[in-house]
């Protein structure tokens, strides 16, 4: 799988980007591990989780693109814990997220620049484990009729 190389040519410092702290669960050598990931919300995600979707993110702050990112380094913003880590990929989902605030300006009015969102419906009942490898078992298949393929 190869990845798209996005550039931020179109994305400007004072761009609006929607940032989530989101409860995320790794899994090393048998043991589940709690851990709290900040993610790049795009527009449509941030109106389906609005309408009360359960969702694994605490909460939500919009700030300006270059407040989170300066060139290639990487700034934790105010309101975030300092034992947050950045989701993989965030710099190319960051860019990706703030171009659909560039195409649907007004879904930024249901988090204004500059302030926080805490009223999601948070949920961990479906934990999000972030390394999770789906191991697909000869068992797993499921045996079709013998007339299913056949025309009649």
């Amino acid at each position: 799988m190869t990845t798209t190389q996005l550039s931020d040519a179109d994305i400007r410092a004072e761009d609006y980007l929607l940032i989530g702290l989101a409860t995320c669960y790794y899994k090393e050598d048998g043991e589940v591990y709690e851990i709290q990931v900040m993610e790049p919300i795009p527009s449509a995600a941030l109106e389906a989780i609005i309408k009360g979707i359960p969702t694994s993110y605490k909460f939500a702050t919009a700030i300006e693109y270059g407040a989170v990112i300066t060139g290639e380094a990487l700034k934790i913003p105010a309101g975030f814990p300092e034992d947050a880590r950045f989701g993989d990929e965030f710099r190319l989902r960051a860019i990706a997220a703030a171009r659909t605030y560039k195409a649907r300006p007004q879904a930024q009015q249901h988090i204004p620049l500059g302030t926080s969102f805490h009223d999601f419906n948070y949920s961990v009942e479906r934990k999000r484990v972030l390394n999770a490898a789906r191991v697909v078992l000869k068992e797993d298949n499921v045996k079709q009729h013998s007339h299913t393929h056949k025309v009649l």
